[in-house]
């Protein structure tokens, strides 16, 4: 069982949760499963990460799904094979940080869909694991903090960052949420209460 189910019981790695949560949320599982796209690239281990899941989409979001990926000129060429004739599709790839990585979009039913491939297990990968902190956050602070964060979002601000500037977090807001995810429930409660975030 991953951190997710263990931590608020939801599974991320499936898509199950989404055929109960929003109306979005609902009309994403309806078009995965209509494009097939996770039985499709099973080998790769895909999971949905970013802000649908949690439900802190702008009508701006993507449906960024990360891969786990060794191949990068197999992965494109299956992408390419599957997705090619979708519309705006493309596939870039390059190297960060001495890791390869694989961008394929496409828009299929007004929904941009991201592929992000790169060489590191999907629940390792760092939009899984900033996606899992943040649901937890938001599981202690409630519906006020969701809003808050949408409307951080609609004011020009990353998700990471708006998370980071309601968390009172200074410096890297990408590697403080990095560092969050070891952190245990007791451990998250303490410091927003003590911080007087809630």
């Amino acid at each position: 069982m991953n951190n997710s189910k263990n931590r608020h019981g939801i599974d991320y790695t499936s898509l199950e949760y989404l055929k109960n949560g929003s109306h979005e949320q609902a009309e994403v599982y309806e078009l995965l499963v209509q494009l097939n796209i996770f039985e499709q690239l099973r080998d790769y281990n895909p999971i949905l990460a970013g802000t649908v899941p949690i439900g802190i989409n702008l009508s701006s979001s993507d449906l960024d799904i990360i891969c786990e990926v060794y191949e990068p000129e197999t992965f494109a060429k299956v992408v390419s094979q599957l997705y090619g004739e979708e519309e705006g599709f493309s596939v870039r790839s390059r190297t960060v940080d001495g890791v390869h990585r694989v961008v394929s979009s496409f828009v299929c039913r007004n929904w941009t869909i991201e592929l992000f491939g790169q060489p590191i297990p999907t629940t390792q990968q760092n939009a899984y694991r900033h996606m899992i902190v943040e649901a937890r956050v938001l599981s202690i602070w409630g519906d006020k903090a969701r809003d808050r964060i949408i409307e951080l979002k609609r004011s020009g601000l990353k998700t990471e960052p708006a998370f980071a500037r309601m968390l009172g977090i200074s410096g890297d807001p990408y590697q403080a949420l990095l560092d969050m995810y070891d952190w245990d429930n007791e451990r998250l409660r303490d410091y927003i209460h003590r911080h007087n975030l809630v």
